[in-house]
């Protein structure tokens, strides 16, 4: 189509046409060529924007679908816009005071819809960015936690273990320190809290430990079997001496059940091994006189 427009505006030019629309030919190829221009782009931006959406929903969830579609409205409003302001100019019509008017409108516009175009934009940051997807397990700043489940173009949703659903804004989500829990690997490390009496044997404390720690690792559904645990003595406490046992699980939510067959197997086993776990206690003098 645009090489048929370039062979009938050279035709236009050998004719006498020119005469014919008094002067106004050019300007009427200029708004052709304009409109051509306006399809062709609002074309390449839908198939472009399409073709991410494919290729991106598998991988980032149905929330980059739903952006694309409101990327490509707005696109082909800009596309619009621009393209009736160039029409305007070809006919000679003043387009300086429409364009600051415009400015004012879409100034206003912007003031009342600052929230939303915040989230707007934080929605598509996060989803280019993908600091977290959909299926995620994340926890935010103030202590919420939960799976993502949605990513909107205004609102992100995270629903938490006992079924209830948190909706952030995307603004408030991009300014937030996230812990994702799934990133770079569901695998991770958990570390579990342990004391025993000062009067213990610690090469037995830590070889008994491991031993346990062992059995749970090999036995507990949802740790990682081949993990080989170990234990870290870290402090002397009020009470007793404090050490840590670091486990493997593939999951976050796993960490719950092996540390519940961890600590009831441990203590079974101090109990057995006569090992004393501590518990806060005062001595109290009372002196005479």
């Amino acid at each position: 189509f645009a090489a048929i427009l370039v062979f009938l505006y050279f035709a236009y030019l050998q004719t006498d046409f020119p005469t014919l629309f008094n002067g106004n030919g050019i300007a009427l190829f200029t708004a052709l060529a304009v409109m051509v221009c306006a399809y062709a782009a609002m074309r390449a931006a839908g198939a472009f924007l399409d073709w991410y959406a494919e290729e991106g929903a598998p991988h980032r969830g149905a929330s980059v679908t739903s952006i694309a579609g409101t990327l490509k409205q707005v696109a082909n409003i800009t596309i619009i816009v621009i393209s009736g302001a160039m029409l305007l100019g070809a006919f000679g019509v003043e387009i300086t005071p429409i364009l600051a008017s415009l400015g004012i409108a879409g100034l206003a516009v912007a003031l009342a819809f600052q929230d939303t175009l915040a989230n707007f934009f934080a929605g598509v940051y996060i989803t280019a960015d993908r600091p977290i997807k959909i299926g995620d397990y994340v926890k935010l700043e103030n202590g919420d936690e939960g799976y993502v489940v949605k990513v909107g173009w205004r609102t992100t949703q995270i629903r938490t273990l006992p079924n209830n659903l948190i909706i952030v804004p995307n603004s408030k989500l991009a300014q937030s320190i996230i812990t994702n829990y799934y990133s770079p690997a569901k695998e991770m490390s958990v570390v579990i809290p342990c004391s025993v009496s000062y009067d213990s044997d610690l090469k037995k404390v830590e070889r008994v430990t491991i031993d346990v720690a062992r059995g749970v690792q090999k036995t507990a559904k949802g740790a990682v079997p081949d993990f080989v645990p170990f234990v870290r003595f870290n402090d002397f406490g009020d009470s007793g001496i404090k050490f840590s046992v670091i486990l493997r699980v593939q999951e976050y939510t796993d960490k719950y059940l092996v540390t519940h067959e961890f600590v009831k197997a441990l203590h079974i086993r101090f109990k057995k091994e006569k090992i004393e776990i501590p518990y806060p206690k005062r001595d109290i003098y009372i002196r005479k006189g």
